[in-house]
C-alpha cells in the first residue's frame, strides 16, 4: 500500500497504463495469431490482408508505447519473412 497521496496517484496511475498498454498487446497478438493461422493455412490471399492487419496492430502497439519500437521492427520482420518463406520463396 502507498504511504504518501503521490505515491497513492502513481500506483493509479501505473494500474490504468498497465490495462492500456495489456489492451493494445493483446489486439497486436490476436492479428498476429490470425496471420499465422492463415499462413498455416496456405491460403495467400487472406494471409496478405491479415499481414497488413498484424502489421498495422504491430505499429499501434508501438506507438502508444505498449511495446519497443525495435520489438515492433523485429515482429515485422518475422511475419514478413515467414510469409515470403511461405508464399514466394516456395513458389
Amino acid at each position: 500500500m502507498p504511504n504518501t497521496k503521490s505515491a497513492a496517484k502513481a500506483l493509479r496511475v501505473s494500474e490504468r497504463r498497465r490495462l492500456e498498454n495489456a489492451l493494445h498487446r493483446g489486439k497486436m497478438r490476436s492479428a498476429v495469431k490470425r496471420f499465422r493461422q492463415a499462413l498455416s493455412e496456405r491460403n495467400r490471399e487472406l494471409a496478405e490482408q491479415l499481414l497488413r492487419q498484424a502489421v498495422a496492430m504491430i505499429d499501434k502497439a508501438a506507438s502508444k508505447k505498449a511495446i519497443h519500437k525495435r520489438q515492433a521492427d523485429r515482429r515485422k520482420s518475422r511475419l514478413m519473412k515467414a510469409f515470403y518463406n511461405t508464399f514466394v520463396r516456395s513458389a
